[in-house]
């Protein structure tokens, strides 16, 4: 079955990912609209795509033709265009920042229940190759997971009519994945938190840096499970292209009953244990974008209701803010 679908919002990776993806699932998917912020992108990209440029969501998610919408990127209007999709019962891929209030992601989840339709979220670090490697390699010789290290460092650059400029909500999504991501790894509930953030400037809003550990105890005393720290920096100007490639550190380091092992997104994984290191260069099958595109059609095509993504999204965002009440207060916060 092949799905008629709208895109909302093109982004930063519509190149890279996205636009691959989508010639390489011609079979499954067929783009008949696009909405995005600047007009002159859509037009663009509908005639690659021998597509039509709509000016607004909520009309794009009203026609007749489209089956489901892909929300690739933020834009301006933020999570309306799911809202919309509920009220005319379109299913939705969403790769966006979703509410980082409590109240608005409480309604935003009702609303997609009520609705019946079928919701996928992003999470592209669970579906890389390397993150799949290491579930296996826990299950099999290396262990359970007992100390976590992630970091991000995100370069700094200036606002641009394709990338929204960073705020709370864009600094929340970036902690968000790596929140998902050590929650997936270690296969249980954090039960608290303790972060510290500094600001870029003195009283300012955003951040040039973040950090957070995760307690994954359930005895009651900190410490006694898995820890997973997670910093996040915004401090290199993109520009310093020589210093933001200087020793990245590795995306994640998990420390094991068994051994350690270290990622760098989306391929390269090397562990040590007993019998030495081990080096590997993950192939797959599809591309990463193909791969979560091609779930998410299995998905609606599926007689059996998916919502994919949503409540660990939302999970992980109600574990950013109790992150950021933590940093706000200063101590210990219970998740």
């Amino acid at each position: 079955m092949k799905l008629r679908v709208g895109i909302v919002g093109l982004g930063s990776q519509w190149e890279s990912r996205y636009l691959p993806a989508l010639r390489a699932l011609a079979d499954r998917f067929e783009v008949r609209g696009i909405c995005e912020q600047v007009a002159h992108r859509a037009a663009r990209a509908a005639a690659e795509l021998n597509a039509t440029a709509v000016d607004g969501f909520r009309a794009l998610a009203a026609r007749d033709d489209i089956d489901a919408l892909l929300y690739l990127a933020d834009q301006w209007y933020g999570a309306t265009p799911i809202l919309a999709a509920c009220e005319h019962g379109k299913s939705v891929y969403s790769a966006i920042s979703l509410p980082f209030d409590p109240a608005e992601a409480d309604t935003l989840r009702r609303r997609v229940e009520e609705s019946g339709i079928a919701f996928v979220a992003e999470l592209p670090r669970r579906h890389a190759p390397a993150t799949v490697r290491l579930k296996e390699l826990i299950a099999t010789r290396l262990g359970t997971p007992r100390m976590l290290f992630c970091h991000r460092r995100v370069p700094h650059a200036a606002t641009s009519p394709v990338q929204p400029p960073r705020d709370r909500a864009t600094e929340a999504r970036d902690l968000m994945e790596l929140v998902d991501w050590c929650r997936y790894v270690v296969g249980t509930e954090p039960t608290s938190v303790v972060a510290v953030r500094h600001a870029e400037q003195p009283g300012g809003e955003t951040d040039d840096y973040q950090m957070m550990s995760l307690d994954f105890s359930t005895t009651g005393r900190p410490g006694d499970g898995p820890l997973a720290q997670i910093s996040c920096g915004y401090y290199m100007p993109r520009q310093w292209v020589e210093a933001v490639g200087f020793r990245p550190p590795p995306a994640l380091q998990v420390v094991c009953e068994n051994g350690i092992a270290f990622i760098d997104l989306p391929a390269s994984l090397v562990s040590f244990d007993t019998a030495g290191r081990h080096q590997e260069e993950l192939e797959s099958e599809r591309p990463v974008g193909e791969h979560m595109l091609l779930q998410f059609h299995r998905k609606v095509t599926s007689l059996v209701r998916h919502m994919s993504g949503l409540d660990d999204t939302l999970r992980a965002l109600e574990i950013v803010q109790a992150a950021a009440v933590s940093q706000a207060e200063g101590r210990r916060v219970a998740v």
